[in-house]
């Protein structure tokens, strides 16, 4: 997408020099960072300190991690390591253990000296079809957004709420939620975003309204706790979120808050959808009360950054000294909360019968 109309990818492999570039998303909004992933380490702190982040664009940063780590060393040791690695720096987003589990599975049958060239071909793969499933859920929830404009009869654009960042910074390009929202837009569909800040790390403040701001979309900050208001009041026409990890029954796990807006949207009959590639569905877990949520630091609830006056950047205390914090990452909304889940292959109910019904068709294991 575009930044400052110059357009822009969250990864990428430089020709040039054939390093990985990242955006360094925790310096946004006030300063755009590129920053290289010269080696495995590298890649893994990354993920682990949230230079990227959201699950799709989790899933292509430990792609490239192991294509790194095979040129320095391809021997099946060096596979298991690497993926023990990549592992280890994040437990709640499913795309991890997909990217890793797919290399794994790929190059450990291949010949020592074409593993390198594999693996580099493999991680280009997973970038253009991130690109190209985002492009996808985009096609398909455009029609949820366009449904609701022809039944509209007052003029007004279609209010969207969304939470967090499944903006095209959480993916290679386009974004889940958002994708439907850019493709809204390049058809001539007006709407109007509805942007929760997304405390702690302030994902929807710092990125959301930064990316649809640079890519001409309209669209309003709001506090967490404004969004049952809005939906109360009728302003809200429908919500749609993103996925960290969703389960074979249709529970979405998603940032911290998620839970709170789709029960809102319950309580008001606004519709509530997750958009998400079908890697991010969990097959093996029945029940969202089973997926591993991150407790991060307590700095993030005590502590927050932001420009001053004067142009620079500094991180305050929000808190007196001797204060607790807890910080879990994500919570789950219960499938019976979701109106339905957003996938490249189509919109479907979350109900483990649909769900299954995917699977089946995709011939994917459980």
């Amino acid at each position: 997408m575009l930044i400052h109309g110059k357009p822009y990818r969250s990864i990428w492999r430089d020709m040039k020099d054939g390093k990985i570039k990242i955006i360094d998303q925790r310096k946004l909004p006030h300063l755009l960072e590129i920053v290289t992933l010269n080696n495995l380490e590298q890649s893994v702190i990354a993920i682990r300190d949230m230079y990227v982040r959201g699950a799709p664009l989790i899933g292509v940063t430990a792609a490239f991690g192991f294509a790194i780590s095979m040129q320095e060393n391809s021997s099946d040791q060096a596979i298991d390591e690497t993926y023990s690695c990549l592992m280890s720096s994040r437990p709640t987003a499913v795309n991890l253990e997909w990217a890793c589990r797919i290399f794994a599975e790929k190059l450990k049958p291949l010949p020592k000296d074409s593993r390198v060239g594999a693996a580099w071909q493999l991680a280009m793969e997973m970038v253009d079809d991130d690109v190209a499933t985002n492009t996808r859920i985009g096609k398909f929830g455009v029609e949820i957004i366009r449904d609701i404009a022809e039944k509209k009869t007052d003029g007004s654009p279609v209010r969207i709420l969304t939470h967090c960042n499944a903006g095209w910074l959480a993916t290679v390009d386009r974004g889940t939620a958002t994708a439907p929202m850019y493709e809204a837009i390049e058809q001539g569909i007006e709407i109007e975003v509805w942007v929760d800040e997304t405390r702690p790390r302030n994902q929807g403040a710092a990125l959301t309204t930064w990316e649809l701001h640079h890519n001409n979309i309209p669209n309003t900050l709001i506090v967490d706790n404004a969004g049952g208001h809005l939906m109360q009041h009728g302003q809200v026409d429908v919500v749609i979120v993103g996925s960290d990890r969703t389960t074979a029954t249709g529970d979405v796990c998603n940032k911290i808050g998620t839970y709170l807006k789709a029960l809102a949207a319950a309580d008001t009959n606004v519709p509530f959808y997750a958009a998400l590639p079908v890697s991010t569905i969990d097959f093996s877990i029945d029940d969202g009360l089973q997926i591993p949520i991150e407790e991060r630091s307590s700095n993030e609830v005590l502590q927050m950054s932001g420009m001053t006056d004067q142009g620079k950047v500094e991180t305050i205390n929000l808190t007196g000294s001797g204060i607790l914090a807890s910080n879990p990452a994500f919570d789950v909304t219960p499938a019976r909360l979701v109106t339905g889940l957003i996938t490249e292959h189509g919109i479907i109910e979350a109900k483990q019968s649909h769900l299954d019904e995917l699977r089946l068709k995709l011939g994917l294991a459980e």
